[in-house]
């Protein structure tokens, strides 16, 4: 049990901002010495005041004065303190980064550090602790702590004069985000962003919680942020011997936690039923999902319920799913009027959202509702696929194809304040103004906008309580009901985006287009719609020429340039990526790069004595711990994928070398996959392909066209058949395709017809041309 730990603070680099006059200081005041950076007519004015950087600092100087060229005329200042011209009275050394997160900060009056050895050696060259701030762009209460303590003056001040502030972006680093939540829950029993963490010089946390309002009293706290740094300084400077004795007691622990005790078994099929079991316990009989609230998709797995119902017609698994389906569907989680789902319910309805949509969460419930759609064939389920995916192409994908990270929260208000939400909300006098009052009470009838507002006066559309039947007491049918919504949706839609959007995080994230390019992929060979497809193809193209360099993947792309070594679920979600757009596409080029990846993966991420992957490379930075993930939360586990990816592999190739890694990787976490289920969910859709009989489907076309197969395609797209591999091939391909997909060896057309071929664990039924015999075989 780690002890809670008082609260500490020393001092740094002083980051007295007068305009005109930058002062550098040190922790120990009798070190102190003032540095003057007078304004000149030269380029560098522009700055005001740049904290930490002395006068002979002219490479620096210069590199500030480079990228502000780059940024060109476009860049504005996020900050409250503003000079006369309108430049930022404050920029510091995260305005050469280009997370979007990082750059949110570059004009804070704290003297903010990228993670980076310059941070640590200097707070060990002046003996200060390291404060650590940990978050991501479209955060909302980060946003709130920025606006209340890093751009507070005497906050900054303080913070500048006694630690060195270092701030990352958790999701460009993932390593540092995941090592320092363990400690923060470890130590308060609880985690969020924003993440706010104490360090040694060495880098080890001693202290550390989420979002602290600045004062005491704010926000009914005790104890605000600017007394913690006051009173961890004091700990720091009289009781040293406390926080190394805490940091080395934490670091234990994490070194412990962050790798799991492995196993000695395969999984079984008790180990589905397990999880099954837990869901039916804890399921929420009224709205789906788990629990009361806080309520995430990804809680409970709908795509094992699926499967669970395919294996053994279970219909409480399908009730289960489909509940949880249709009410986020119906819920303010899901965005009505622009499609897209939020990150999660602030209620146990779906009702109110936390209003940020991340390409993760969306990527996700696509493949979800296609699951849906596929067992059930309820079109509303293809409609909110479809919504969802033109949301994406409309607000989330970049000019060269590839797919965007996030949208905030928070968006301005016509008065020009902050609101999280007021983007997406509504009131009835808007919606009069906007659509005739006609149309106007149809469209609040039927999304519940009437009576008591549900949203800070405003009103969030929703479904969970139908209209319907009140609209059709007006003698409107229900073709002519939805032609009316459908339409107001659209005029709503354009009368929204004249609004002050939400900030868009324009970063590029190859793990995260690897979901999407999996959801668009699998969409266009589910729904028959090659334009999906065809948008999988560019994003992909972007990402394996700009992040994939030197035969290493990248985490990150913005401003032009890759950022950071990728780590496991780069590779891993990547990987899937391209399996399915080969499913998708059956162009052999998508599987080709798909194992030149998983040999880049086994040979800098395996552990080599327990099987399954570390999350960082062997190479990577030397950090406290090295994790090796296995938690199925917001985002699978990159162990979680890849033991899925060896299992297609295996079938694809015959080659069982990919199969015993991937059951040596089961192994490895098959305590937690028994004592934890729901932690590893996703991880128990590779348990269920594991354990099921997978069905090896082969499609051989006469000539070089693949046309000829579209007669079974449509058959697959009429059934759920979710443990299975996919090849198409044209016959005069055969022998070529073979050395890199061994499965499509020796088939041939029957008679110059397009034949099919069903295989399962190495038995093969007898090929098909017919469509009604392949429709048996499948099923």
């Amino acid at each position: 049990m780690i002890a809670r730990i008082p609260i500490i603070a020393v001092t740094t680099l002083m980051f007295m901002a007068i305009t005109l006059v930058l002062f550098i200081g040190g922790c120990n005041e009798k070190d102190k010495e003032a540095v003057k950076m007078v304004k000149s007519n030269t380029s560098m004015g522009q700055f005001g005041a740049l904290p930490g950087i002395a006068e002979f600092d002219s490479d620096l100087i210069n590199l500030f004065v480079e990228i502000l060229k780059q940024r060109g005329s476009d860049y504005t200042p996020r900050t409250r303190h503003l000079l006369t011209d309108g430049w930022a009275r404050y920029t510091n050394r995260l305005f050469l980064e280009s997370s979007p997160y990082l750059l949110q900060h570059a004009h804070n009056p704290v003297n903010w550090y990228p993670w980076g050895d310059e941070a640590f050696e200097t707070a060990k060259k002046l003996d200060c602790p390291v404060l650590l701030s940990i978050g991501y762009s479209t955060c909302h209460w980060c946003h709130v702590m920025e606006e209340e303590s890093f751009e507070d003056e005497e906050i900054a001040e303080f913070l500048n004069r006694n630690y060195i502030a270092v701030k990352v972006d958790r999701e460009e680093r993932p390593d540092l985000d995941s090592i320092y939540m363990n400690a923060v829950q470890a130590i308060t029993g609880h985690g969020g962003w924003p993440m706010t963490v104490f360090l040694t010089q060495g880098r080890k946390p001693f202290y550390g919680g989420t979002y602290f309002p600045a004062r005491d009293g704010d926000r009914g706290a005790s104890v605000g942020f600017l007394t913690i740094l006051q009173k961890i300084k004091g700990l720091y400077e009289t009781q040293r011997d406390v926080v190394d004795g805490s940091s080395l007691q934490i670091a234990e622990m994490l070194h412990k936690t962050l790798i799991p005790e492995p196993g000695v078994d395969l999984p079984e099929e008790d180990h589905l039923n397990r999880i099954i079991d837990v869901y039916r316990k804890n399921f929420d009989k009224d709205y789906g999902g788990i629990g009361a609230a806080p309520k995430f998709p990804s809680s409970m797995s709908v795509r094992l319920l699926f499967r669970q119902y395919h294996r053994k017609s279970d219909k409480d698994a399908l009730n289960m799913a489909k509940l949880t389906l249709d009410r986020m569907a119906d819920g303010g989680i899901y965005d009505h009027v622009g499609g897209g789902f939020h990150r999660y319910s602030t209620d146990q309805q779906w009702l109110v959202p936390h209003f940020e949509k991340m390409l993760y969460d969306n990527a996700l419930l696509i493949m979800s509702y296609l699951d849906g759609y596929q067992v059930t064939h309820d079109e509303d389920y293809k409609r909110i696929v479809v919504e969802t995916l033109k949301y994406v192409q409309r607000d989330m994908t970049a000019p060269e194809g590839a797919f965007y990270s996030a949208t905030d929260a928070d968006s301005l208000t016509p008065d020009g304040d902050r609101e999280e939400g007021y983007f997406f909300t509504w009131t009835a006098t808007e919606l009069e103004e906007i659509l005739s009052k006609e149309t106007a009470e149809i469209f609040r009838i039927y999304y519940n906008i009437e009576g008591r507002p549900n949203f800070e006066g405003r009103y969030i559309p929703n479904r969970i309580n139908p209209g319907m039947s009140k609209a059709k007491s007006q003698d409107i049918v229900d073709y002519e009901l939805l032609k009316i919504i459908e339409e107001s949706k659209k005029i709503l839609y354009r009368a929204r985006n004249k609004r002050t959007a939400p900030l868009r995080d324009k970063k590029i994230l190859t793990a995260w287009n690897g979901l999407m390019i999996s959801a668009h992929a699998r969409a266009g060979l589910v729904l028959g719609d090659n334009q999906y497809i065809e948008r999988a193809v560019r994003a992909a193209r972007f990402v394996l020429g700009h992040l994939y360099i030197d035969g290493r993947l990248f985490r990150s792309y913005s401003e032009g340039k890759p950022r950071h070594e990728a780590y496991l679920n780069d590779y891993s979600f990547l990987i899937a990526a391209l399996l399915d757009l080969y499913e998708a596409t059956f162009d052999p080029e998508w599987f080709t790069i798909a194992l030149e990846l998983e040999t880049i993966l086994e040979e800098n991420f395996k552990d080599m004595e327990h099987g399954g992957f570390f999350m960082t490379a062997n190479d990577h930075e030397k950090l406290i711990a090295r994790e090796k993930p296995y938690n199925d939360g917001a985002i699978p586990s990159g162990n979680s994928i890849a033991a899925l990816n060896l299992m297609r592999l295996s079938e694809f190739t015959l080659d069982q070398r990919y199969m015993k890694k991937a059951e040596k990787l089961l192994v490895a976490f098959s305590n937690d996959l028994r004592s934890n289920p729901m932690a590893l969910s996703e991880m128990m859709l590779a348990v269920d392909f594991y354990l099921d009989k997978v069905k090896e489907i082969i499609i051989v076309t006469p000539g070089l066209k693949k046309d000829g197969a579209e007669v079974f395609l449509e058959e697959i797209r009429k059934h759920f058949l979710p443990n299975h591999v996919l090849a198409v091939v044209s016959e005069q391909e055969v022998e070529a395709v073979a050395k890199i997909i061994p499965i499509v060896k020796g088939r041939t057309t029957i008679n110059s017809a397009t034949a099919a071929y069903i295989c399962e664990q190495g038995t093969c039924k007898l090929p098909t041309i017919e469509r009604e015999i392949f429709s048996k075989q499948i099923q």
